[in-house]
């Protein structure tokens, strides 16, 4: 009966009531519910927690005790026999509130949460309204630090860029988000994301670095994974020497493409013709199928320790041989052998983003804000 009372309650002038809003969050918990195994979540009952999430907001109750929102509805669902994965899913929709709260309980909860924080994201970005500096009056970060935090938690497979796509389809013809407003989503949640990784899990700055330069941050479980891996591999002895190759490698590509010298189109492993180099890139060859087959199954600490065991013969490399050498082709193959072992071991972390004591590059960096 309360439901029909949310047409004239207002979420945002511009993108309607809180009717239309758990209209949206109801679609969007269907469409994380269809994205899960079988039995994994009860689709049915977070589909009404998403639907009565927020009528407890016409309650005199909620009117005069602001911050009992969604516990208040919880407690009313169970008292009018709704059964307790709906109940306990609107009582704790709002969670997290605050980088140390805990996440809903329930993967019905999680659900519902979820599609409430991405629902305000889409449409709020759509229109503009953008977190800025210290101002951030829909709490915009909030929500999308909870967004990472349930995903990570209750290990969801949600893609962010599928995630907030959906959601922001759910206004339909309201809004006409373009290419501009879905960047900017993306570039927020990379600072969200990094902000968990450092500030909540406590990882190192240059690691997290490393982490979101690989790949784009879009698999929230797969970047905490790979962080995690980093992380314990970096205490190894080869971790440092390894990162110091990579940034000599990186540079010596960088300054190829600024004369504008290219890497061979294809590679051709026989026109090497130093000892060294051969040994190189025969090594790249087995360790690349190791990596890959290591980060298929996301065995990340498996793959770090194989891409440490190339340091000899990268070591050797750099003492025997010239890269920048006068014959063009002989260039552009040793050029397009480092241009493959960066591609193919820069997947899990872009080591060259790691501080390696005394190389005068260990810096603080402030943290994203909360």
């Amino acid at each position: 009966e309360r439901s029909a009372l949310l047409e004239s309650v207002t979420f945002q002038k511009d993108l309607g009531s809180y009717a239309v809003k758990t209209a949206r969050m109801a679609r969007l918990v269907r469409w994380m519910a269809d994205q899960l195994a079988p039995n994994v979540v009860d689709a049915a009952a977070a589909e009404i927690a998403a639907t009565l999430a927020k009528t407890d907001l016409t309650t005199e109750l909620v009117k005069e005790f602001t911050e009992l929102q969604g516990i208040v509805g919880g407690l009313y669902a169970r008292t009018q026999g709704h059964t307790e994965a709906v109940a306990n899913a609107i009582y704790d929709h709002y969670k997290p509130l605050s980088v140390e709260d805990s996440v809903p309980r329930t993967k019905e909860g999680a659900l519902v949460a979820i599609a409430d924080k991405a629902d305000s994201i889409a449409g709020m970005f759509a229109l503009g309204l953008i977190p800025s500096g210290s101002k951030d009056p829909f709490a915009l970060r909030r929500a999308a630090n909870g967004i990472i935090k349930i995903i990570h938690q209750h290990r969801l497979p949600y893609s962010l860029a599928q995630l907030m796509a959906e959601a922001t389809n759910g206004y339909g013809d309201q809004l006409r988000p373009n290419a501009a407003s879905s960047e900017q989503i993306q570039s927020f949640f990379r600072e969200r994301l990094e902000f968990y990784l450092r500030d909540t899990l406590g990882h190192a700055y240059d690691v997290v670095n490393a982490v979101l330069a690989a790949k784009s941050p879009d698999d929230v479980n797969d970047a905490v994974a790979r962080t995690e891996a980093v992380s314990v591999a970096r205490a190894s002895a080869d971790f440092d020497a390894i990162s110091l190759s990579f940034k000599r490698i990186k540079n010596i590509l960088r300054q190829a493409a600024e004369k504008g010298i290219a890497p061979a189109a294809t590679f051709d492993a026989a026109s090497l013709r130093e000892a060294e180099e051969r040994t190189l890139a025969e090594q790249t060859l087995t360790i690349t199928e190791k990596v890959r087959d290591a980060q298929q199954r996301r065995a990340y600490a498996i793959a770090l320790t194989a891409i440490a065991t190339i340091r000899p013969a990268l070591d050797l490399f750099f003492d025997k041989v010239m890269v920048m050498v006068e014959d063009a082709n002989l260039r552009a193959q040793r050029l397009a052998l480092l241009s493959a072992i960066i591609g193919e071991f820069s997947t899990i972390a872009d080591f060259s983003e790691i501080v390696v004591a005394g190389t005068g590059s260990d810096r603080q960096v402030a943290s994203p804000k909360p």
